[in-house]
C-alpha cells in the first residue's frame, strides 16, 4: 500500500519513538478491512517498536487505534475509522510519534491547558480524504488525546461510513462531535478548540495582550500580505506585532497553488506553515485568534493608534498595517444561512465526496466555479452550473472541458433566488431566468457557492476611505486616508488578488510604514 519512498520516510520517523506502540485493529472480511490490515502490517514491519494487535474493541469496522504498549503516562485514545491516506497520512504519522512519546511541537502553555481540562471528552471528526482543512482538526484532537487520558478522538472517513453520515445528516467536513453532540464544523486549530472548551481562556488572553507595550508597527491580519509586512518590519529592527483572527487567512482554504513564482506546485496549508516559520524566525509577536473590532488612528503624527479586539484587548502602535484579506462572497438569499453546512457549501474539494452520486449545483461561472463543476462531475451524479451573466467568465480551456462532460448542465443569465430545504438539509434551489423573469426550481442535495471574495473591512467603515466594493483605498506606498495607517493585500483597492501580489504589497506597506516612522520621529 505504501510505496518504497514513503516507507523509507516513515521508517526514519519511527526511529524517533521513545516507547513501543500498538496498532489495535477492529476488522472484518471486507475489502476496506483488508486494506487497513495491509497498512497496519506494513507500518509494523518498519519498526520493532510497533506491533499489531487484533482486538475488535470498536463498533466502527474497519478501524484501528494507536496506543502505547505501556501506557504509564495515561494517554487517551486516537482512533482512525478509515484509511488515513492522502491529506490524512500526516495525521497518522504524528499520532504514531506522539503516542510513542515524541513531544508535540506546541507551546508549553498549550500542553498545560490541555492537561488541565476538566471532565471527559469523546470527540469524533468526520472527514474526507480530499479535504485539506480536515488534517488540522484531526491532528489537534489526536494531540489532545496524546496529552490527556480523558480525551478520546476518532477520525471517521465519511465516504467509508456513509450510513453514519446519512443518519447524522452530515454535509460538510470537517464536522466534529463532542460526547455525541455537534461541537463545530470547518477548520479549527488546537487553540480554537481549547478556547471553546476553556471558557475563561479568551479573557485571560485579552488581558495578556492588553499588557503588551506599544508597537512600532502593528499588523492586523496574518495572510501573505501580513506575513511579508512582518518580515520586512522585523528586519528593520523595530518592535513588530501581528494580530490575526487566523494566521494564513484565506490561503489556508486554498488547495492547489501553481502560480507562486519559484515554487512550481504547493498547497495553501503548506505555504502558510512556511510563512509562519519565516515570521517566527524574527522577533515578531504573533497574537492569533484575535479579531480586530475597531481602529482609532493617532490624533497627531508620531502618536499612537489604537486597535481594539472583539475579546476586549486594546493594542497601541505608532503605525498600523491592515492586511485583513477577504472571505467567500455569499449569495445573500433566503435559506442560505439556514442550510449552511447542511447542503450549502463553499469548498468543493472538502465537501464534494459527501455528495457522491447526488445532484448538486455550482453557483458562479468564473474560474473557481467552472473548476469546481469539473471536479464535482467526477464524484456526484449531476452538476448544474448557474451563471448570473450571459456568458461564463472562466478561461476558454476550462469551458471546453466543462462542455465535454456528460453530467453537467450550464444555465446562463440565471439568478439564484432561494435555497430550499426540508428543515434539516437542502433539497432544492429556485433560480430566475433573467431573459424571461420566470422562476424555476431545481431539485438537488447540494449547492456550492463560488462567486468570488469580499474584503474583510466592515469594521473600518467610517474610519477610513473605502471603495464602493468595500476595499481600503491606498496610494502607491500603501498609505490609507489616515496618517500612520497603511494597508496591503486583498482588502485594498490594488487590482488582481493574487498571493504573490499580496506579498509584494505587504512588503511595500511595511517600507511605507518604516518611512513614516522615520519622518514622524525626526526633530522639527
Amino acid at each position: 500500500m505504501l510505496d518504497t519512498a514513503i516507507q523509507e520516510q516513515l521508517k526514519a520517523y519511527l526511529e524517533r519513538l521513545e516507547q513501543p506502540i500498538q496498532l489495535i485493529t477492529s476488522l472484518d472480511d471486507s475489502g476496506n478491512s483488508e486494506q487497513m490490515r495491509e497498512l497496519t502490517n506494513e507500518i509494523a514491519a518498519l519498526s520493532d517498536q510497533v506491533s499489531v494487535v487484533k482486538s475488535n474493541d470498536s463498533e466502527l469496522v474497519p478501524s484501528f487505534r494507536v496506543a502505547p504498549l505501556n501506557n504509564s503516562e495515561q494517554r487517551g485514545i486516537a482512533r482512525f475509522a478509515g484509511l488515513p491516506m492522502g491529506h490524512e497520512f500526516t495525521s497518522l504519522v504524528l499520532a504514531l510519534l506522539q503516542m510513542g512519546g515524541y513531544p508535540p511541537k506546541v507551546d508549553a502553555s498549550v500542553i498545560e491547558q490541555i492537561r488541565n481540562l476538566p471532565g471527559d471528552y469523546e470527540f469524533e471528526t468526520f472527514i474526507s480524504l480530499s479535504c485539506h482543512n480536515c488534517p488540522d482538526v484531526v491532528q489537534a484532537l489526536n494531540l489532545m488525546a496524546a496529552v490527556n487520558s480523558r480525551v478520546k478522538h476518532t477520525m471517521i472517513d465519511g465516504a467509508m461510513f456513509q450510513d453514519i453520515v446519512e443518519s447524522r445528516q452530515i454535509m460538510a467536513v470537517p464536522t466534529v462531535y463532542l460526547n455525541g453532540a455537534e461541537f463545530g464544523a470547518g477548520r479549527m486549530t488546537i487553540e480554537e478548540i481549547l478556547a471553546k472548551l476553556d471558557t475563561g481562556a479568551a479573557a485571560r488572553e485579552a488581558e495578556k495582550i492588553s499588557a503588551q507595550a506599544p508597537y512600532d508597527v502593528l499588523i492586523v491580519g496574518g495572510g501573505p500580505a501580513g506575513s511579508a509586512a512582518a518580515v520586512y518590519a522585523a528586519r528593520k529592527g523595530i518592535r513588530t506585532g501581528i494580530l490575526a483572527e487566523r494566521f494564513g487567512g484565506q490561503v489556508m482554504d486554498t488547495v492547489g497553488i501553481e502560480n507562486f513564482i519559484s515554487v512550481q506546485e504547493t498547497e495553501g496549508p503548506k505555504l502558510v506553515a512556511q510563512l509562519e516559520q519565516h515570521v517566527k524566525s524574527y522577533e515578531v509577536d504573533i497574537m492569533n485568534l484575535q479579531r480586530a473590532e475597531s481602529l482609532t488612528p493617532a490624533a497627531t503624527p508620531g502618536g499612537y493608534a489604537e486597535v481594539r479586539t472583539a475579546s476586549g484587548a486594546v493594542l497601541k502602535a505608532k503605525s498600523v498595517i491592515l492586511s485583513t484579506g477577504a472571505r467567500w462572497r455569499e449569495l445573500n438569499v433566503p435559506g442560505e444561512q439556514e442550510y449552511r453546512g447542511k447542503g450549502v457549501a463553499y469548498c468543493p474539494h472538502c465537501d464534494g465526496p459527501l455528495f457522491k452520486g447526488k445532484r448538486v449545483a455550482v453557483v458562479g461561472g468564473g474560474n473557481s466555479g467552472v473548476e469546481a463543476a469539473i471536479d464535482l462531475a467526477g464524484i456526484v451524479g449531476h452538476v448544474t452550473l448557474i451563471e448570473f451573466g450571459p456568458e461564463l467568465r472562466a478561461d476558454a480551456v476550462l469551458q471546453r472541458k466543462l462542455a465535454s462532460l456528460p453530467n453537467v448542465v450550464i444555465l446562463k443569465n440565471a439568478q439564484t433566488m432561494e435555497v430550499l430545504g426540508d428543515g434539516n438539509k437542502v433539497n432544492g434551489l429556485v433560480y430566475k431566468n433573467r431573459d424571461t423573469d420566470e422562476n424555476s426550481r431545481l431539485d438537488l442535495e447540494g449547492i456550492f457557492v463560488q462567486i468570488g471574495l469580499l474584503p474583510n473591512t466592515d469594521w473600518l467603515k467610517g474610519t477610513l476611505n473605502l471603495s464602493k466594493m468595500g476595499e481600503i483605498e491606498v496610494d502607491s506606498r500603501g498609505q490609507t486616508s489616515a496618517t500612520g495607517i497603511f494597508a496591503a493585500g486583498d482588502c485594498t483597492t490594488v487590482p488582481y488578488k493574487q498571493i504573490i501580489i499580496a506579498m509584494g504589497e505587504g512588503a511595500k506597506a511595511s517600507l511605507g510604514a518604516f518611512d513614516y516612522l522615520i519622518r514622524s520621529s525626526a526633530p522639527a
